[in-house]
């Protein structure tokens, strides 16, 4: 399937130069800006990159990491005068740094988890710079509330969770102001970046929903920065994501990027599938890597889900009030067994589902009753999230009904813990902890299951803890819809709205064997701890390199507005048709041959009616006026078809059905050039196609009198594209012993005899010429699709079959910008027609010429024909 995405590079045709100039240093702002820009001019930038006006202070390779917040915990200082700050040892962004190259420097970008006073900002900047290698960026609180409470939280994280605003009172519908805060701070965290870049040498990686467009004005300036970016969310299905009324600058946004990483497949799918629906955009697979091609340009897909920090839990696990907490909840929770849920507090993290399940546990599994207790530890909500007063109320009320039915004397069922918990607390809960459920309706990744692992595992070596020594064993019962759940093969997997079925998975996880846990565990263990975060971040690096790798050889423009912008990328050998190189040769020229194809050529594949335009047979008429013009149509349609659009066209040479055809310049008949004449295959071929026809809608059948052809440009993308695959499989094993080849085009799967090609009509065209005394020294041959390519493979050895000389001009021409065998590309149909109008234009001049200049060694030939 060809990209829509080649449809519209006009910009390119007159670019003067590559820009592919790149910054010496580093461009430096005040520290202290707050101002985000005017939203309405986000193209206030240069398609080209940001001259530095400092010589940068170190060497190397360097990754900046871009986040929302800073890695950093900031606290007001006693005496009320200035910030503390000191690393976030929880962040994960902070620990990416294990695994990148030590000699590799890495900077941040974020904002601060505080309110700074605008007066205070310039300190606060060069402190954190020089200290921490953080760059703050100071996010205005009138920008903040509709940027991230609005946009972000509102917006992106209801939809990226499945979430539809379909009511008021059901979300919160799409807000245009929002939008535009969301990009001004995202232009903000672009002019931070742009403050400590230097782009020759700098990674730059990008994390989350909440930079999402970032990637578009970094590569306005830096059109050859290598840069990635990763969603630590679910990237919902294209049904739910084609909601957004902003979702292709988005998806542009994103293909800006070299590299775009997801937690899982389906969330890879998920963003493949609109990139195909929405921007026409198929992507590839080789060698285990995927890409998209997007205008020159492989943008990766990275599957990698993210891992935990092993030296810090194993850290946490060594601290002492971890061990007494250890001992106080052992003394609580003596004779019982403990369920334990961890989660945030909002709509997605399925807490109630989790209670109900473990009330219908009780019920089911009467033994349990006096035994099981649930601790639901839920931590404060991070925003102000949609419906958090409800779903509180809702969990509030579970717990006072389970501990009504089922609490007695020293026997509380749940244990509701709504505040945060230190990491070492959570640790000392982990170890106590039977089985920890899970059962988010949708969540992103979620480390706790990991966490507990890790905690169930122990410290290596250690004489004291309570899992220091002996078997280690956890159970988990996770929701099939979080992203740690397909790597977690050990794990009961629950659908959460299925209540019962959860309730079943709980007693089971409990009431499982030891030795049946702890082979569980050994198997979560060994994945867990070699696939934790400095794992995650080596391997994205690696792929980041790699894929900008791929990039470097080719040359580069910046083209488009606003979050039209992208880059496009060419192969050093292949270029842009120039339509004044073209004119020229065609001018000094004396026998020349114009080969071309119809569909999507000279007509546009989307039209629905294909019979040409006046304007398009008063164009060939005029190429085909020209004496020194041999001027074919080589098109895979019916001879039937041809023959009725292009009555009006008596000296232009006609092939149907790929050649098999042939119809000569001001002749009547066609002549065949098949192999063969037995079609019994058709018989064979036909009921194959009509069982796919039948099970894909928007698909059809078009018989010719040599070939079968299967269009599906109408059908669904994916499944066209599915169907069309298992077709030709199909098609070729059935047909292996007929003398048929089996092909597949865009958006199409074509049957026809073998050795017809049109690179044997271009040959045939070319010795005919020569045979007349006419060898052509000009060649003009266009075609866009995948059968066009037989014509220009011919250019690499007419030479040698003594049908072209050395000294024949060769335009070798594919229409849209994509892997070819033709020297040059035109971007489109109108380019194509344009730039044949051209040459036409230039026959009707030097015919105007020549009837007012008549030489007398042309006046002496006109009389010599005259007699």
């Amino acid at each position: 399937m060809i990209s829509r995405s080649y449809a519209n590079l006009l910009d390119l045709a007159c670019a003067n130069s590559e820009v592919m100039t790149k910054a010496k240093g580093r461009r430096r702002f005040p520290s202290g800006m707050t101002v985000p820009g005017n939203v309405a001019r986000i193209d206030d930038g240069q398609a080209n990159s940001v001259a530095s006006e400092n010589p940068s202070l170190v060497s190397g390779e360097r990754m900046i990491i871009v986040s929302n917040i800073l890695p950093l915990r900031a606290k007001r200082r006693a005496d009320d005068k200035g910030w503390s700050f000191s690393w976030n040892e929880d962040s994960l962004l902070l620990r990416c740094k294990d695994g990148l190259p030590e000699d590799m420097e890495v900077l941040y970008v974020g904002s601060l988890p505080v309110d700074v006073d605008p007066s205070e900002q310039e300190d606060v900047a060069s402190h954190v710079l020089e200290k921490f290698k953080c760059v703050p960026a100071f996010v205005p609180r009138s920008l903040l509330d509709d940027y991230y409470h609005g946009f972000c939280k509102k917006q992106l994280w209801p939809l990226f969770h499945y979430m539809l605003p379909f009511s008021a009172d059901h979300g919160c519908r799409f807000d245009r102001s929002q939008w535009e805060a969301y990009i001004s701070v995202n232009k903000m965290y672009y002019q931070k970046v742009i403050e400590v870049l230097i782009p020759e040498e700098d990674f730059v990686w990008i994390h989350d929903y909440h930079l999402m467009v970032l990637p578009t004005f970094l590569r306005r300036s830096f059109v050859c920065l290598k840069m990635g970016f990763f969603l630590h969310s679910p990237f919902p299905s294209s049904e739910i994501y084609r909601s957004l009324p902003v979702r292709e600058e988005i998806l542009k946004a994103l293909l800006n990027t070299d590299i775009i990483g997801f937690h899982t497949f389906d969330y890879a799918r998920h963003f493949l599938s609109c990139c195909s629906r929405m921007l026409g955009i198929e992507y590839q697979s080789k060698r285990g890597y995927i890409g998209l091609d997007y205008y020159g340009r492989t943008i990766g897909i990275k599957i990698m889900p993210v891992g935990i920090h092993m030296g810090h839990l194993q850290t946490v696990l060594r601290q002492a009030d971890r061990e007494l907490k250890v001992e106080e909840l052992k003394r609580q929770f003596e004779g019982k067994t403990v369920l334990l849920g961890v989660d945030d507090m909002d709509i997605f993290k399925g807490i109630n589902l989790k209670l109900l399940a473990f009330e219908h546990m009780l019920k089911s599994h009467r033994d349990w009753q006096g035994k099981a207790v649930l601790v639901q530890i839920a931590n404060p909500a991070r925003a102000k999230g949609i419906h958090l007063d409800e779903i509180q109320a809702e969990i509030e009320e579970s717990c006072s009904r389970i501990l009504t039915e089922f609490g007695a004397p020293g026997y509380e069922p749940v244990v509701f813990i709504h505040r945060s918990l230190s990491l070492s607390e959570r640790m000392a809960y982990y170890s106590i902890a039977e089985c920890v459920v899970v059962t988010a309706v949708r969540d992103g990744m979620n480390l706790t299951p990991y966490e507990y692992i890790i905690s169930r595992q122990g410290i290596t070596g250690a004489e004291t803890g309570l899992n220091s020594s002996g078997p280690k064993k956890s159970m988990l019962v996770v929701s099939e819809f979080i992203g740690c759940s397909p790597s977690l093969s050990g794990a009961i997997r629950v659908n959460p709205w299925d209540v019962e079925s959860t309730a079943d998975a709980m007693n089971l996880s409990i009431s499982l064997s030891e030795s049946e846990k702890e082979l569980r565990h050994e198997k979560h263990y060994r994945y867990v701890s070699t696939h934790d975060v400095a794992f995650w971040a080596r391997s994205f690096l690696q792929d980041m390199e790699r894929t900008c790798d791929d990039h470097l050889p080719k040359r580069c423009w910046g083209m488009g507005l606003g979050f039209g912008f992208r880059v496009v990328a060419l192969d050093p050998n292949f270029r842009k048709l120039s339509i004044d190189g073209i004119v020229a040769a065609y001018c000094r020229s004396k026998s020349r041959a114009i080969l071309l194809d119809y569909d999507g050529t000279l007509m546009p594949q989307n039209m629905v009616t294909k019979i040409p335009s006046t304007q398009i047979l008063s164009l060939l008429n005029s190429l085909c006026a020209d004496p020194k013009n041999v001027v074919y149509m080589v098109s895979g349609r019916d001879k039937k078809s041809l023959t009725e659009w292009f009555l009006p066209c008596k000296k232009l040479g006609l092939a149907a059905e790929h050649g098999y055809f042939l119809r000569w310049p001001q002749q009547e008949e066609w002549e065949t050039y098949g192999q063969g004449s037995e079609f019994g295959w058709m018989q064979m071929a036909e009921p194959v196609m009509r069982s796919y026809t039948e099970a894909t809608d928007g698909s059809n059948i078009e018989r010719k009198e040599s070939a079968l052809v299967w269009h599906y440009q109408d059908a669904d993308p994916e499944f066209g594209y599915s169907q069309a695959k298992e077709m030709l499989d199909h098609l070729e094993s059935v047909l292996a012993n007929e003398p048929v080849a089996v092909k597949s085009g865009q958006f199409i799967v074509e049957i026809k005899p073998q050795g017809v090609t049109k690179g044997l009509v271009a040959e045939k065209v070319f010795a005919s010429m020569k045979e007349k005394g006419e060898q052509a020294d000009f060649v003009l041959c266009i075609g866009d699709d995948r059968s066009d390519e037989d014509m220009f493979e011919l250019f690499g050895t007419a030479v040698s079959k003594n049908v072209l000389s050395y000294n024949t001009e060769v335009f070798a021409c594919t229409v849209g910008q994509k892997p070819s065998k033709a020297k040059y590309y035109l971007d489109d149909t109108a380019e194509v027609v344009a730039m044949l109008e051209s040459l036409a234009a230039a026959t009707s001049s030097v015919s105007s010429d020549d009837d007012a200049h008549i030489s007398p060694r042309r006046f002496d030939r006109l009389v010599s024909l005259d007699n």
